[in-house]
């Protein structure tokens, strides 16, 4: 408990610095909010008095400090241009970004370590190599790249998914697998090397030389060793995730909070961006700490310290 609850203030500590951060990258800006809500025709009294009313005339730290209070408060802030509650906007998008992520996760688990195992099981060989150029490939290639060909190639010509939109499972197959091509290639890279080194140590020698079949020695004793690194990179790769929603969902017109973000981010509707930023860190810190939690119960010899 005393593990956890320091993580958890640390974790408070750093969502307060990427408030902080995040507020002052955008109090930087030089675009101006005021005029893109008030429209290009509007008096110079017209942009001030609006200013005056967001309070955004206020000096920086009492702008910041009236937003911190509010955020201790639950409060994330009003959108300039959309008039809405920003927690409202986010929770009406939040569930479509989580079931993106979820099967974005699903995919590059169930491929990325399928091929990084046989790739590890075939070491040295032409199917080693071939999924190791593969891997290299997924990971080098530009998310809205993959994206588009994806739409062209299975939507446009072959007519299998539909371009875009949301509601069905059809609907979810090429913006999660868009998604998980990026993770698939680290996975792969990074299982075959985690199961390299388990299949040399002497645990695994001693389980052949005592007959054990090739099938236990792998699901009862390569397997929970190889995947701890594995589980350690899926909370980092949360963030991976959050940064890779804002293409995936403008690409495939997914209505997440990454399409919400990205037209925030062109209207300058400061409060949603920083409603949205907040969010993704949360789920950054969460994963993490999840990450750690999971791992003793795969692995008893890991304690978590104090």
């Amino acid at each position: 408990m005393a593990y956890i609850a320091k993580r958890l203030l640390f974790s408070a500590l750093i969502l307060v610095g990427v408030s902080f951060i995040t507020f002052a990258l955008l109090y930087l800006l030089p675009a101006d909010p005021v005029r893109q809500i008030a429209g290009r025709s509007a008096t110079a009294q017209t942009v001030e008095n609006i200013r005056h009313q967001l309070g955004l005339d206020q000096p920086f730290f009492v702008q910041y400090a009236r937003y911190f209070w509010s955020l201790v408060q639950g409060d994330l802030g009003r959108s300039y241009v959309q008039r809405a509650e920003v927690s409202s906007l986010i929770a009406a998008r939040l569930p479509a970004s989580l079931l993106l992520m979820a099967a974005g996760i699903v995919v590059e688990l169930v491929f990325g370590l399928t091929l990084g195992i046989v790739a590890a099981l075939r070491r040295g060989t032409a199917t080693d190599q071939a999924l190791m150029i593969t891997s290299f490939t997924a990971v080098s290639a530009p998310q809205f790249v993959v994206g588009l060909l994806l739409l062209y190639v299975f939507a446009v010509e072959l007519g299998w998914f539909p371009i875009g939109g949301y509601g069905t499972f059809a609907h979810l197959v090429l913006p999660a697998v868009t998604l998980g091509v990026l993770g698939m290639g680290w996975y792969s890279r990074m299982m075959r090397s985690s199961m390299i080194e388990v299949l040399r140590q002497d645990y695994i020698r001693t389980a052949r030389a005592k007959g054990l079949p090739r099938l236990t020695i792998f699901v009862r004793h390569a397997m929970p060793n190889a995947i701890l690194p594995i589980i350690a990179m899926i909370g980092i790769d949360i963030g991976l995730f959050m940064s890779g929603i804002v293409v995936v969902e403008s690409v495939f017109g997914w209505p997440g909070i990454g399409q919400l973000a990205w037209q925030a981010i062109q209207r300058v509707d400061i409060p949603i961006i920083m409603g949205v930023t907040l969010v993704s860190a949360c789920a950054i810190v969460l994963g993490n700490l999840l990450a750690d939690l999971v791992t003793p119960l795969i692995d008893p010899r890991i304690k978590l310290r104090d």
